[in-house]
């Protein structure tokens, strides 16, 4: 990954991505008014001209404080005051100035997450999520059974938090808040010195005056305030400041950091526990049942004492087997009681209702032959309190060590979360930069330019760029790269990584929710609540799932009892003390059980948990279900040139000077033109240029000023300096602008480019000037990497701005045969699309703002992390480090999980589709074998462990391919 360079980290590393393509950011002070922003995509822009005159249609709107449009990206950004104007009045405005509006919000839109609570299957989460899209308001709601979360969009002027737990809890699940959109920058305080409930609404009045505020909620009666706060105006030192300052003269209020639990791992171990629990209490009765139907009466004379008859044909063996059921049937057996409840009265069918309904045939036939059998002097029959004992006993069994399996699947996220310290060593400096003062904080109080010290050994708790001091960081945590960096002043840093051998003094850019790593944890969490297509396949099945195995049941107690009967089979193949009706009865009560689809709706989202917490541990990370899906398809991998197959820092190895023109001259108007771009080419020719001016002896103070600058994508710039117009660029520049191009000329650029070298022209009034050749070196391990991908059946593909010959000898030295030069950033989605209509899936891997029109249109887009914030935001994965051998491993990690989805898929419809016909009893009529219902739980329940497990082993995916970087 790209750590070194001077410039400040103002945007976060990974910008947060969001299914729905709409953002409106909380309120920040503006003035005396309150200011929000959209954004929002505009169709019909085909040049910078369109975006200007919506610049200023939008910006002469009243209410309307600043507008930025992207001309590349089609995309606006407006910042407004909603007291004075509202987002459809600007959506309106864009609309009668001749353009189309795409994904525009019609009302606010915010997010919550939230954690739900007693989910069994697929169609408890199927359930919760038309609970939730039921509720008026809500506009888009996503629910994860592997993670037991639902993330909810809706529109907070018609609904909020409240009423939407509310309705997870009619639909029959607990609901508990993770977190509301409000909750990017939270700080949680506890108050002391509070004398009278009068000194609250005090504090409250002047945290809310103060500037950057959004809102307060205050804790009567514990005393705790709630604050959300824009980092770009104060932060948490500065709200405690201003509590202690809200007292005056007459109370001292202080006010301390308070951490609330991290409920998730508590709830998890609480889960545990209760499931632990439960089981343990099944087998303090279900094992003397066991022992009292199975065991003693095989063993004579020790189990007779049970055929002692308590009253006419009611023995002590029934009624002691009927007393200890029922505390298992309906105390601790209650939960499939209400589970099935609420299933039906939703009108769906769970496991609930399958285990519900085995148990209550088990039990209440079971009490019916004990009446009997104590009314009657003459009867003889026999009970099933063993199998509704046991059947339960099996499947609380089963349940725990599902969760316990399942805690582990999310271990890589864990470990990720941890990663960043809990204190840090702030230092105070003064104007010159001396150290005044050094205190150790807790990291939550860390605000924006603090100046952090970081001692050998210790984690880095922020974001930001070192000021002072030299060391080396092992940043393998996060970006998965094996060798420590080199760090100096101007360098960046980033949080949760390890100083290793040098004191560092940073200066923090992004705090808390800003910083790098918080930005992998939430990117993984969406991906992990993100739905994979081919979890639809699981989705489908459950619909009728359940209904169809209550009528296989149905269908099994009918097909057995009614021959039975009829005595269509041998009486000899009913067991000793049973009639046909029992057997029947206990064939039917197997296959409702046995059939339970809990496995079908783990064995996607257990190993999408796993792929993309182990991906985010590798380097890779891997937004959502369906990159990680799309990406085990490709067959074609596009590949920008500039930063992503070469280093991506060109350097200018030599310049050639042409006829009636100085080299002083030269380079003066190159660097006023290239000074105002950031393409790398563009800076190499800078200060190749300003070195040339020092060796002449000519070093101007003051860069001249461009007039008219303008970028044209894939070719260069123009401006005119003093006035003269200049252009520098490639030769397509020089011909748009009819700039005459001679022999000599032509003959420098081919020599140039067979040397995989890029010519970049400088005209000066329509007459080159010079040429700077400039080299970009390939990354050493490009050529073993689309070696590999062919190896894989993959065709490698280069799309690039730069000329043919630099882009072919660049081709050429890598092994790709397919070369596409000379294009521009549409140019390169138009190839995207081009190779999909010839059948291939393609992936576009590319660093730059000029690849993401093509990550967009790809079907699996890959940016490299060193790349920038727009393209990562366009991606599908992100490679947080700047190596391509994670475009093989992204790849292969997606076969790999494909893969074991299905074998999850094996597991899962394998127990079913081999366990309901030996459960019918299938095989019975000739070896005698049938699966009893207890057995049948103990089968459910390995399935969903199976399932779980299978998808654990993940966790020991290795990357198919290590480069060892040059």
């Amino acid at each position: 990954m790209e750590v070194n360079g001077k410039d400040d980290l103002k945007a976060p590393l990974l910008p947060s991505s969001d299914s729905v393509p709409v953002s409106i950011s909380h309120p920040i002070s503006y003035g005396d008014k309150k200011t929000k922003m959209i954004m929002f995509k505009i169709r019909g822009i085909k040049c910078a001209s369109c975006s200007n005159s919506i610049e200023s249609v939008l910006g002469n709107l009243s209410g309307v404080k600043s507008v930025m449009v992207s001309p590349l990206e089609g995309q606006a950004v407006v910042r407004y005051v909603p007291d004075l104007i509202t987002v459809k009045m600007i959506g309106d405005a864009v609309k009668d100035s001749g353009f189309e509006v795409d994904e525009f919000p019609e009302q606010d839109i915010a997010v919550c997450r939230l954690r739900i609570k007693g989910m069994a299957c697929t169609s408890c989460s199927e359930s919760t999520e038309r609970a939730l899209l039921m509720v008026e308001g809500v506009r888009k709601a996503v629910v994860g059974l592997a993670l037991e979360e639902a993330k909810v969009h809706f529109d907070p002027n018609i609904t909020d938090t409240d009423h939407i737990i509310e309705a997870v809890e009619d639909a029959g699940f607990g609901a508990d808040l993770i977190s509301s959109g409000n909750d990017v920058n939270k700080l949680h305080l506890k108050l002391e010195g509070i004398n009278s409930p009068e000194d609250l609404p005090v504090i409250k009045s002047s945290l809310e005056s103060l500037e950057g505020v959004n809102h307060v909620d205050m804790n009567l009666k514990d005393h705790q305030v709630t604050v959300s706060y824009d980092p770009d105006f104060t932060g948490p030192r500065s709200l405690i400041q201003c509590i202690r300052e809200a007292g005056g003269g007459r109370n001292f209020y202080h006010a301390s950091l308070y951490i609330p639990p991290r409920r998730r791992e508590t709830e998890k171990q609480l889960e545990i526990q209760m499931y632990r629990n439960q089981f343990l209490w099944t087998c303090l009765f279900s094992i003397p049942v066991f022992i009292f139907s199975m065991v003693l009466p095989m063993l004579p004379p020790y189990g007779n004492w049970l055929d002692y008859k308590v009253h006419n044909m009611l023995t002590l063996g029934m009624l002691l087997r009927w007393i200890l059921c029922t505390p298992v049937q309906f105390i601790i057996g209650r939960r499939f009681y209400v589970g099935s409840y609420h299933a039906l009265r939703r009108r769906s069918a769970n496991m609930d209702v399958l285990v519900a309904l085995g148990t209550n045939a088990a039990y209440f036939y079971s009490v019916y032959i004990s009446i009997k059998a104590l009314t009657s002097d003459t009867f003889e029959g026999e009970d099933f309190f063993e199998t509704s004992a046991m059947l339960i006993s099996f499947i609380l069994l089963g349940k725990y060590l599902e969760v316990v399996a399942k805690g582990k699947t999310s271990d890589a996220l864990a470990k990720l979360t941890d990663l960043a310290p809990d204190t840090a060593y702030l230092l105070t400096t003064d104007d010159e930069g001396n150290v005044i003062s050094e205190m150790e904080i807790s990291t939550q109080l860390l605000q924006r330019n603090d100046i952090i010290k970081i001692v050998p050994g210790a984690k880095v708790p922020i974001d930001g760029v070192v000021i002072n001091g030299q060391s080396h960081v092992n940043e393998s945590m996060i970006t998965g790269e094996a060798r420590p960096i080199a760090k100096r002043p101007g360098d960046k840093v980033i949080g949760g990584t390890v100083n290793e051998n040098g004191c560092l003094m940073v200066r923090a850019t992004h705090v808390g929710p800003e910083t790098a790593l918080s930005q992998i944890v939430q990117l993984v969490e969406a991906a992990q609540l993100a739905r994979a297509p081919v979890q639809k396949l699981a989705d489908k099945i459950s619909r009728f799932f359940v209904p169809t195995v209550v009528l296989a049941a149905f269908i099994t107690w009918l097909g057995w009892f009614v021959p039975g009967e009829a005595g269509m089979y041998p009486k000899s193949w009913i067991p000793k003390d049973m009639d046909a009706f029992e057997l029947a009865l206990q064939f039917g009560i197997s296959v409702l059980v046995v059939a339970c689809p809990c496995a079908l709706g783990l064995a996607t989202p257990t190993a999408v948990m796993v792929a993309t917490g182990k991906g985010a541990s590798q380097g890779v990370l891997i937004k959502g279900g369906n990159a990680l899906e799309k990406a085990h398809k490709v067959n074609a991998v596009v590949f920008d040139k500039t930063g992503t197959l070469t280093v991506g820092k060109p350097a200018v190895v030599s310049a050639m000077l042409f006829p009636k023109f100085s080299m002083e001259e030269l380079c003066d108007v190159t660097v006023a033109a290239e000074s105002n771009s950031e393409h790398p080419l563009a800076k190499a020719v800078v200060e190749h240029a300003k070195k040339l001016n020092q060796k002449f002896g000519s070093q101007p103070e003051h860069v001249t000023e461009v007039k008219d600058f303008e970028v044209h994508p894939g070719s260069g710039v123009s401006g005119i300096v003093g006035d003269r117009r200049v252009l520098v660029g490639n030769k397509r520049l020089m011909r748009v602008f009819n700039v005459p191009i001679g022999s000599e000329i032509e003959n420098h650029i081919s020599e140039t480019e067979l040397l995989a070298r890029t010519c970049v022209l400088v005209a000066i009034d329509g007459r080159v000037a010079g040429a700077f050749a400039v080299t970009d070196p390939v990354k050493p391990e490009a050529e073993r990497v689309v070696s590999f991908l062919h190896s894989m059946g993959i065709s490698s593909i280069m799309v690039t701005g730069d000329n043919w010959a630099t882009a072919t000898a660049i081709a050429k030295q890598v092994g790709i045969q397919k070369v596409f030069a000379e294009t521009d950033p549409l140019g390169k989605a138009d190839k995207v699309k081009d190779l999909q209509g010839k059948g291939m899936t393609v992936a576009m891997v590319g660093d730059g703002i000029n690849d993401s029109p093509a990550l967009v249109a790809a079907d699996v887009g890959m940016a490299i992390g060193a790349g920038t914030d727009v393209a990562i935001e366009a991606a599908d994965i992100v490679l947080i480090k700047n190596n391509l051998e994670d475009v093989i491993t992204a790849i292969d990690l997606s076969r790999k999980t494909l893969s074991r989805i299905r074998l999850n898929y094996v597991w899962a419809l394998g127990y079913n589709v081999l366990g309901m016909p030996i459960a019918a009893g299938i095989l019975f009529p000739f070896t005698g074998i049938r699966l009893p219902p207890w057995l049948a739980g103990a089968c459910m329940a390995a399935s969903s462990i199976s399932v779980v497990c299978s998808s654990l082993l993940l966790q020991s995916y290795k990357k198919p391919l290590h480069t060892e970087d040059a």
